[in-house]
């Protein structure tokens, strides 16, 4: 997926997405290698919902692919 695209699929319908996926797309997504690109990209593809408890920790992710890359984002996307 392009990086394009990617910033489109990080416009999110909840606010608190955004302020996650947006920054750490511009910071880190270009950088990142081809495997984690599309581990971040399946992330994307969780609905809303699920993606805020995950992020919350509210829930715990069941998959530990995307479960790693949770953290990765929760810890980078900061300015």
């Amino acid at each position: 997926m392009n990086i394009a695209r990617v910033r489109w699929a990080c416009r999110r319908g909840m606010l608190e997405l955004d302020v996650l996926f947006q920054p750490f797309v511009e910071a880190h997504y270009e950088q990142m290698n081809d495997l984690d690109k599309g581990i971040f990209v399946r992330l994307l593809e969780g609905e809303d919902p699920v993606l805020f408890a995950w992020f919350m920790g509210h829930e715990q992710c069941p998959d530990p692919e995307l479960a790693e890359m949770v953290i990765r984002v929760r810890g980078r996307a900061a300015p």
